[in-house]
């Protein structure tokens, strides 16, 4: 019942003040479990990944400080989502995450960590990487453009919705990790899932990965195969 009421909730409050745009929704897998990455750019992004994907096994995981919220903690508990302590080993939160995968569920994730004030990616953390090393699981990288909290607030002071669109790119899957060289792997693929993320963003959007090598790589794949 909970689930039901947030997942009204969330395409009522998203359709009054935005209009989504999902471009690549053929790559989306129907089933199964998968990790979404996408970069983080304003405090709407946790409902769009309701309004993005419609499925009742999402898992959410949601920073330790959005407890202090009575909204947040309505939300998280409505959804079954999961605090993490961002800032420490939070060991029970993974376990949490990591038997929820197994299991079939979908899971969200943005790898900077943290929102974006200025619309632009940062360097991207190694947890995400972690859990789709551990699991063999498909990621699908998506681009998220347009729902910057500050172009939110100027919208909604003119009474207008913001234009968000959401690119998804080719789903992936990261190879397991071996223990002598764990630490330079899960470099290496924070660093693939970040360039897959920027590869679908407009240039300006790239910031930390705007020179990166691999960003052309994944822009030049994306013209000699572009999505139907």
């Amino acid at each position: 019942m909970g689930y039901q009421f947030v997942h009204l909730l969330v395409h009522i409050l998203i359709r009054l003040v935005a209009r989504v745009r999902v471009e690549g929704w053929d790559r989306v897998p129907k089933s199964g479990s998968f990790i979404v990455v996408a970069n983080h750019i304003g405090r709407l992004d946790a409902m769009l990944v309701y309004y993005f994907l419609d499925r009742k096994d999402i898992i959410m995981i949601v920073a330790e400080k959005y407890r202090k919220s009575a909204f947040w903690r309505f939300f998280v508990k409505q959804v079954d989502g999961i605090f993490i302590d961002r800032y420490q080993a939070d060991y029970s939160a993974m376990r949490q995450v990591l038997k929820r995968l197994q299991q079939g569920g979908v899971l969200g994730m943005t790898p900077e960590g943290t929102r974006s004030k200025d619309g632009k990616m940062h360097q991207g953390r190694s947890g995400t990487a972690y859990l789709g090393a551990k699991t063999g699981v498909l990621m699908v990288p998506v681009g998220n453009d347009g729902s910057d909290d500050s172009e939110l607030v100027r919208r909604l002071k003119r009474l207008r919705k913001l234009d968000v669109t959401l690119r998804v790119g080719e789903p992936f899957r990261l190879p397991p990790l071996v223990a002598r060289q764990r630490e330079a792997q899960l470099n290496e693929y924070t660093e693939d899932i970040m360039c897959r993320i920027a590869a679908l963003l407009p240039e300006w959007r790239r910031g930390y990965y705007a020179d990166h090598p691999g960003v052309q790589i994944y822009l030049q794949r994306s013209v000699d195969q572009p999505a139907d």
